[in-house]
């Protein structure tokens, strides 16, 4: 089998209790995320992978399959993302089933789009990558940021060549969004960093890639998603 989508729901969210299956717009927020990734018509398993007996119901109602549930080990909120695709990745080999690439979908991103994944994976082909990673425009160009010393003075705060740098020159930053990963599965098993060689960005728009963490990410997200859906 060619491609699995893995989308990671453990349950026991600190900052926004049970945010993974929180209704967003009448729907649980990992369901964005299923049916983001049955659109692409991309892969050949979409599987959550949870602790959860709950979790594992609802994301199977909403399409997607759960053939095992987490381990206790990786059910905290320290483990490693990796950590819970190379799981994964076991324990479909122990069923002889084995995948050429993996798509990690946060079901924190629900703005992220089926053409976002599809436009990824256009990157992994184009590039022939190892690990393709969704990354947008900051909002603020971190030149103009810093570290705040004790008495908080700003002398120095931003370099005087900053400063002189007209507003239209100062390059553009990106950063990793989360909404999207995308790895070639012996890569993931052979390379001890993932950021790497063949590693490539895919670009995704910032009104897609917002992370929900907090209620007021949640909030935003609600607004985001119902203008969408009143201009469909």
């Amino acid at each position: 089998m060619k491609n699995l989508a893995i989308i990671p729901a453990r349950s026991g969210s600190k900052g926004l209790k049970d945010k993974n299956i929180k209704l967003l717009n009448g729907k649980p927020l990992l369901m964005y995320s299923i049916e983001a990734a049955k659109k692409t018509d991309l892969f050949d398993e979409i599987m959550v992978s949870t602790d959860s007996e709950e979790y594992a119901e609802i994301a199977k109602k909403c399409g997607a399959n759960v053939p095992f549930l987490r381990s206790n080990e990786l059910s905290n909120d320290t483990s490693s993302s990796w950590d819970v695709v190379k799981e994964v990745i076991g324990l479909y080999k122990d069923l002889g089933v084995e995948f050429e690439t993996v798509a990690l979908l946060q079901p924190t991103s629900p703005l992220r789009t089926s053409n976002d994944i599809i436009e990824g994976y256009k990157v992994y082909e184009e590039k022939s990558a190892n690990f393709v990673i969704a990354v947008c425009e900051m909002d603020h160009s971190p030149l103009w940021a810093s570290v705040l010393p004790d008495d908080n003075s700003m002398k120095d705060f931003i370099k005087p060549e900053v400063v002189a740098m007209p507003r239209q020159s100062i390059p553009t930053h990106y950063r990793i969004n989360g909404a999207l990963y995308i790895i070639k599965v012996d890569y993931l098993r052979e390379s001890d960093s993932i950021y790497a060689e063949k590693s490539y960005a895919t670009i995704m728009g910032k009104e897609n890639s917002i992370d929900i963490d907090s209620q007021i990410d949640f909030t935003i997200a609600e607004v985001l998603i119902s203008e969408r859906v009143r201009n469909i």
